[in-house]
């Protein structure tokens, strides 16, 4: 079994013929291949990605002095920068009174500033470098990494009606519940079952899905909430997503059956690239090279699979309505 990407890009030489038959391909082509037939797999077949749960915590965006001054400032007051002019407001101070959590952040405060409260009239000076650290409260949305290809769903979060919290007496959801709670504890299951549809209806049009916005090459998860009134620092966002199976973490991943056959695919028609113009030229021995007859099979058979690979291995696209 292959479990590495020596293993693998060996087999494929040898599927081509090596070293029996002088293969010209540079190592590092055959590495590129391999490449690209690992993206390939983990773009379109049903088990290059796994369904994962990503969780992000709330973070408060920061100032940081170079004194311990953070206790000079008062709630939620508005700071501004003597030089940046940047505002924000103060939302808790640290135990060391070295920084504090801001919010509302308005402008990039500069590293050494002088920062002054409006309410309290307090000053203090920001630190040489990282004086401000900008973090997801302010920014709206969490960041995520390479392998998340897709994001299905952002778990219900918050506080309030507006936050859908399940145990908040508060909250229009758990009175409906409470309403339903005789006739769910004394009735058959097929009642249970059919109100159970029902709350999920309720869970979509009151409380509503959180909305968001993705996009893989900017590796951004957007909320489009009020991150001020809906979080507070220290909470957690999970998300529903799709992930990629590196084949760093599971090696099985190289002894795929398509990826061998593709990737040995895929390194065949780089070898016809690379001897394409020599079109017609006898070597020693009464062989003759020829290039585009090479290339021209290695497209027929690479096209063939990725015809095998939409037929028996790729997802069918979800139907969508409205």
């Amino acid at each position: 079994m292959l479990t590495s990407r020596e293993q693998l890009a060996n087999y494929c030489l040898r599927r081509l013929g090596a070293p029996v038959i002088e293969v010209n391909v540079d190592d590092d082509q055959v590495s590129d291949r391999i490449d690209d037939a690992l993206q390939y797999w983990n773009e379109y077949h049903f088990d290059g990605t796994e369904r994962v749960y990503l969780k992000a915590q709330v973070v408060a965006s920061t100032l940081t002095f170079s004194t311990p001054a953070a206790a000079g400032f008062l709630h939620n007051e508005v700071i501004t920068g003597a030089t940046s002019k940047a505002t924000t407001r103060h939302w808790s101070t640290a135990p060391d009174e070295t920084f504090i959590e801001v919010h509302k952040t308005k402008g990039t405060f500069v590293d050494g500033e002088v920062v002054t409260g409006q309410s309290s009239g307090y000053s203090a000076q920001l630190t040489s470098s990282n004086a401000f650290i900008l973090g997801n409260w302010d920014k709206g949305y969490f960041d995520t990494t390479d392998s998340i290809t897709g994001v299905i769903r952002i778990f219900q979060v918050g506080t309030g009606s507006t936050g859908g919290a399940a145990n908040n007496i508060f909250d229009v959801v758990y009175q409906f519940r409470l309403t339903d709670m005789y006739d769910l504890m004394s009735t058959d299951l097929t009642y249970y079952a059919q109100l159970k549809q029902h709350l999920e209806t309720l869970d979509m049009i009151l409380p509503g899905q959180r909305t968001f916005r993705f996009n893989r090459k900017q590796n951004r998860v957007y909320l489009d909430l009020d991150w001020d009134t809906v979080f507070t620092p220290g909470q957690y966002i999970v998300a529903e997503c799709y992930a990629i199976i590196d084949p760093k973490d599971y090696a099985k991943v190289y002894d795929d059956y398509f990826i061998k056959k593709y990737t040995t695919a895929l390194i065949r028609r780089q070898w016809g690239e690379n001897i394409a113009k020599f079109k017609g030229i006898q070597l020693a021995g009464g062989v003759t090279l020829n290039g585009i007859e090479m290339l021209e099979r290695a497209n027929k058979e690479i096209e063939k699979l990725e015809e095998e690979m939409q037929n028996r291995f790729e997802v069918p696209p979800m139907m969508m309505i409205g």
